[in-house]
């Protein structure tokens, strides 16, 4: 059994909508959500405000290369479209941990189609304060808590200030 954390965002067409929308896609296997949060785009700048959430999700079957898949067939319902490097998206759909459900041992991976763990999750506030939002609820003991609380803490506080709850009346929500 595997459990991952997943880091999802949208900055085009309707947000709220695509993340819903990915949010029922992965409920089967979802155990939290995060709140929706809005930040300013990463990487290029010129381009709207991205809303920004986590799942924690669980499945008995599940390898890593299983929720890659997943995240990419989300992708495509939402007509997500690989053009720009950092660019405005439906929908994208990252996994920033995975790890043996039953003992806790990470998936740790470096090849070509998945890197585990996210190797810029923590240079990232927009995934960090989801992820942790989500941990901390459904997984208090996780050992990434610790891990993602240095590392926010290690962000310039410019970065940190830029990711705010954005609609606390349409959260996602826990499980389904």
């Amino acid at each position: 059994m595997t459990t991952a954390l997943l880091s999802l965002g949208s900055n085009l067409g309707d947000p709220y909508a695509q993340l819903q929308a990915a949010h029922q896609f992965f409920a089967p296997w979802t155990v939290a959500a995060s709140p929706i949060y809005r930040t300013a785009p990463w990487g290029v700048t010129n381009q709207p405000d991205f809303r920004n959430t986590a799942l924690l999700v669980t499945d008995p079957e599940a390898t890593p290369d299983t929720w890659l898949q997943r995240a990419h067939t989300a992708e495509t319902k939402a007509h997500r479209e690989r053009t720009q490097k950092w660019g405005p998206r439906t929908l994208d759909v990252d996994i920033i941990a995975c790890w043996d459900t039953d003992s806790g041992t990470p998936y740790v991976q470096d090849d070509p189609h998945l890197t585990l763990p996210h190797p810029r999750a923590r240079e990232r506030a927009f995934v960090l304060i989801p992820a942790l939002q989500v941990l901390t609820d459904a997984a208090p003991t996780s050992p990434l808590i610790p891990e993602f609380q240095q590392a926010l803490e290690d962000l310039p506080a410019t970065q940190r200030a830029g990711v705010r709850l954005d609609n606390p009346d349409e959260p996602l929500g826990g499980a389904p």
